[in-house]
């Protein structure tokens, strides 16, 4: 099941192991069980620590194995073959209930075992997915931790039947005791969050009496943590306050532009960056939606006000709040978001088997979501609004060659139709004739460019038509003291190396403001005590 080099280093890793680790197999004679029984014998022959115990006609879902260690309360389970992006789930879970420390914060982790009640969580997958790894080892993590939290992930290509009879049209989705807890990536910070209801006051509380920043960073994706670093390296006081930190790289499948690193993916780089800021003296603050920006008074303190009622202040402060997915805009598409429209054709991809799909966007995020998909749906139907494509051309010729693929240009999207329950179809209008059509599908898959978040910096910062902050060459905005970086700004062409060249020049540019606006007054002060 596993290659030789794939063996050696779970080899490697297993040797960590701490305690012994019990794999219980639930199985039937299916080709699938038989997988799953032959990657379960490769793990145990790596390590003494391991063994595996086979069960038949047990009530459990089959294939699947729960992991345990003798007197220790942990309910753990994958329904599935956890390969591609979950494998390293599995190798973590190994670890972890083996008794190897996890890398959580001490704070978070002692929250998780103080959490009460009863939490069964059920997770859906797809081994495609690369937002579904965060969440599966987070709460793996949880019920480690906690004998009162127990989780079951679930591969949703493997039980169909399950996902049909839940309508589950996007992965990760999480149940929690039978009902549906979220959909999309979770951390663990925001899972138990949502668990533990004082724990945002308490959060509040805290933030509210840390003493000012000289360089107070908001956002945490390549801008900010660049921005962090090289600010924290000047010796000075430094912060971060992030909604999710990584941000849109963290929706990033394979990074291959990214100079000097010839391959990775955006979760293992979002957790590279946030290794390295913290690293450094950085005060980072997760989960944290700022809602406004007011400029510096008479104390020379610019003030970020947050969503949870809290408020910083810094000398300086970098924005870099990135991106998000444009939307269509247009009827139906709030309505059946997760039940049938879609942003992530990597993530939800695979639960679209055999079905029809269309693809709104012909830049080369759409026609590369198109190919993807063409392989394992039906048929894609691929509409731009534009008279021709505007993907490279070698990404045209691809699309172009497949046998299930549709191209409709001047075409623009009016309406997503759908049951009540989830997308049955969709409405689009002819550019050039006016005539309106009907496509008859189950999945859509909006990839349209992106928009800034800086709604919250409306009538404080000058924002350009296109709601991008704008900047001078050295990252300043029109505030004093405020700088940005990042896609969120004006800076042209909108990708992970420049932002954080840009991140980087933000936080040396407000280094160099601290200076030149502090010199004076030390100055005078100096004056004034030798007269």
């Amino acid at each position: 099941m596993l290659d030789q080099d794939l063996k050696t280093q779970l080899k490697a890793y297993l040797e960590r192991l701490q305690r012994p680790v019990v794999i219980t197999a639930s199985v039937d004679d299916g080709d699938k069980s038989n997988e799953m029984l032959a990657l379960l014998e490769d793990i145990r022959a790596q390590s003494d620590r391991i063994t595996v115990d086979v069960r038949r006609d047990d009530g459990e879902r089959t294939p699947s194995f729960a992991l345990s260690s003798p007197g220790y309360d942990i309910s753990l389970r994958f329904a599935g073959l956890p390969m591609g992006h979950e494998f390293t789930s599995l190798v973590l879970a190994l670890l972890q209930v083996g008794g190897h420390p996890s890398k959580a914060t001490a704070d978070l982790l002692e929250q998780v075992r103080n959490l009460d009640g009863d939490f069964l969580f059920e997770t859906y997958y797809s081994l495609s997915c690369q937002n579904c790894p965060d969440v599966v080892q987070a709460l793996n993590l949880a019920a480690v931790l906690n004998p009162k939290i127990r989780h079951v992930a679930i591969d949703g290509a493997l039980f169909q039947d399950e996902v049909e009879a839940r309508e589950i049209m996007s992965v990760p989705t999480v149940y929690l005791n039978g009902e549906l807890f979220d959909q999309g990536r979770m951390t663990l910070e925001q899972i138990v969050a949502r668990l533990d209801t004082g724990a945002a006051k308490r959060e509040a509380a805290k933030i509210a009496s840390k003493d000012a920043f000289d360089v107070l960073v908001v956002g945490g994706g390549p801008a900010g943590a660049a921005a962090a670093i090289y600010a924290a390296r000047k010796g000075i006081r430094t912060g971060v306050a992030a909604e999710r930190f990584g941000g849109q790289v963290l929706d990033t499948m394979a990074i291959e532009n990214f100079i000097s690193v010839q391959h990775t993916e955006g979760p293992k780089l979002a957790a590279q960056l946030e290794q390295h800021v913290r690293e450094y003296d950085v005060d980072v603050m997760n989960l944290q939606r700022a809602t406004q920006l007011v400029p510096a008074g008479d104390d020379g303190l610019v003030e970020v006000k947050l969503e949870n009622g809290a408020s910083l202040k810094s000398k300086t402060v970098v924005l870099s709040t990135g991106a998000r997915w444009r939307q269509m805009g247009v009827p139906g598409e709030d309505q059946y978001r997760n039940k049938g429209v879609a942003y992530c054709p990597h993530c939800d991809g695979p639960l679209f088997k055999g079905k029809r799909v269309a693809v709104i966007g012909g830049g080369n995020s759409g026609v590369e979501a198109a190919i993807d998909l063409a392989g394992l749906v039906a048929h894609v139907t691929l509409i731009e609004f534009d008279a021709a494509l505007r993907a490279d051309a070698v990404l045209q010729r691809k699309l172009r060659s497949l046998p299930n693929v549709r191209i409709i240009t001047s075409a623009q999207t009016t309406e997503v139709l759908g049951d009540g329950q989830k997308v049955k179809g969709l409405v689009y209008t002819d550019r050039v004739g006016g005539d309106a059509h009907r496509l008859e599908l189950e999945g859509v898959f909006v990839q349209i460019g992106l928009l800034p978040n800086t709604e919250w910096l409306q009538g404080t910062v000058a924002l350009s038509p296109r709601g991008e902050i704008e900047v001078d060459a050295h990252g300043r905005t029109s505030v004093p003291g405020v700088f940005a970086a990042g896609d969120a700004t004006t800076v042209p062409y909108k990708q992970i190396v420049i932002a954080m060249g840009e991140g980087s020049k933000a936080a040396l540019a407000a280094f160099d403001h601290l200076i030149r606006t502090s010199a004076p007054a030390e100055t005078l002060t100096t004056e004034a005590e030798a007269v």
